[in-house]
């Protein structure tokens, strides 16, 4: 029995407006937008009207609200953020809360947005509560301003989730306003569904994502998988799965750096990837402490063991993080250690790297979609379907299972082939255009990601 609206297999494509694909329908938009803005309007399917409005006044368009405040975040959102900009049925506002706010510029640099709204919310040392409260103050001074039809959040960051409630509480706007109590801010939730049913691992990402889910009025899941999860807590309405935007943001990437090959982090010269390299990225909250000192321990003995290899590992700027790993491993030559890397420069070092070892869970759906084989240094993980797919390995953060795990899968190129030859399971590149399409009203079925297709 499936749940309502859960749809996980595609109509085939025909002539018929309803069934056109996501990226057939979504083009057909921007053909038709051309034609306007030219004078140029050519009748669609023998002279027969589409059956949504394509010339939208103002008072029709959906004005959407993207929030975003960390660099996942702004990543997975970027390529909508471009699109609701181009896109004739909507209005865009983006709200950038400043969570993360040195690493956040780069990307939107990188994308070219510039938000409408900017927040300065972050203070060193601050925990979370205090952050919560800047945030849902903040966000509600902007929504009562911008008054938005649609507040879309991407993952589980405390951003994602304050802004959801902050959208939800904006409901109180329009009873004190008389604007009658049947409007409020529907909320869209992209890549949902990703469970660890852990509330503390990831830590606080499990209960915001959770929380999150049971305020949307869409939601976007990445994969079948996630949205089965959805459906397991209750939540069978409006719940689409369109692929994950990652995949979006990464092709988008790969294609401009055709024209900068030799872009590289600051600390990393070509000389560094001479040799094959292992990258590496490590932060996560619940790994604090023992867990990162076991997977520092892990890194210095393979790095040991395998002298014809580099490991090159971006770190992060918490101060948790740095501390520790500078201590344990800036003595080793082949270890270099760099300051976090832009976004483009990480991917161009991800293209040509021979596997990647992460906490990370951005990393986990990249990885695959470039053929790199993932060690997934976690205890437990929201991103199974890599798992099932050989994309990835769940190899925990004990010392000794990290180091046994990469050596065997160093030692064995058959096993290392079969991993860099395992289907992405997290997207095709298209599901900004599946969003969009089903924001607008457009036909369910024929904006589906169909995994079992890839």
């Amino acid at each position: 029995m499936q749940a309502d609206n859960i749809l996980t297999h595609p109509k085939e494509i025909n002539n018929n407006y309803r069934s056109l694909s996501a990226k057939h329908t979504y083009v057909l938009w921007r053909m038709r937008h051309k034609f306007r803005q030219r004078g140029n309007i050519a009748p669609l399917h023998g002279g027969k009207s589409p059956r949504i409005n394509m010339f939208m006044s103002k008072k029709e368009q959906k004005r959407v609200m993207v929030v975003m405040g960390t660099r996942p975040e702004a990543i997975k959102l970027a390529p909508i953020v471009k699109a609701l900009q181009e896109d004739p049925r909507f209005t865009a506002c983006t709200v950038n809360t400043g969570q993360h706010r040195e690493m956040l510029a780069s990307i939107l640099e990188w994308f070219s947005i510039k938000p409408d709204h900017t927040l300065d919310v972050m203070e060193p040392g601050q925990p979370l509560a205090a952050l919560s409260g800047k945030l849902l103050n903040g966000l509600h001074v902007i929504m009562e301003q911008e008054r938005p039809d649609i507040v879309l959040v991407q993952g589980d960051t405390t951003t994602a989730f304050i802004a959801a409630l902050a959208a939800y509480y904006g409901y109180d706007y329009y009873i004190r306003n008389e604007e009658g109590a049947r409007r409020f801010i529907q909320i869209a939730h992209v890549e949902a569904g990703l469970r660890t049913h852990n509330n503390y691992a990831p830590f606080p990402e499990e209960v915001n994502r959770r929380l999150v889910s049971h305020l949307a009025n869409w939601h976007f899941a990445p994969t079948i998988t996630a949205a089965q999860a959805l459906r397991a807590e209750g939540i069978t309405k409006q719940v689409f799965i369109t692929g994950n935007t990652v995949v979006d943001a990464l092709n988008l990437t790969v294609k401009r750096l055709e024209d900068m090959p030799h872009l590289l982090p600051e600390g990393v010269t070509r000389e560094d990837l001479k040799p094959p390299y292992i990258l590496i990225t490590g932060h996560r909250r619940e790994n604090y402490g023992e867990g990162l000192d076991h997977i520092c321990e892990a890194i210095l003995i393979l790095a040991k063991r395998y002298p014809g290899y580099n490991f090159i590992y971006p770190v992060h700027l918490n101060q948790h993080v740095q501390g520790p790993v500078h201590a344990k491993l800036g003595n080793q030559t082949n270890i270099i250690l760099t300051l976090p890397a832009s976004y483009p420069a990480f991917i161009n070092l991800m293209r040509h790297c021979h596997l990647v070892l992460t906490d990370s869970g951005g990393l986990q759906e990249e990885a695959p979609s470039l053929g790199k084989p993932v060690m997934v240094m976690r205890t437990v993980t929201e991103r199974d379907e890599g798992i099932k797919a050989g994309s990835a390995k769940l190899v925990g953060t004990h010392t000794e299972n990290i180091v046994d795990n990469v050596a065997a899968l160093l030692d064995d190129p058959v096993s290392y082939k079969a991993m860099c030859s395992s289907k992405n399971p997290y997207g095709d590149g298209h599901a900004t255009m599946r969003i969009l399409n089903l924001l607008a009203g457009e036909d369910p079925s024929a904006n589906i990601f169909h995994t079992e297709s890839r």
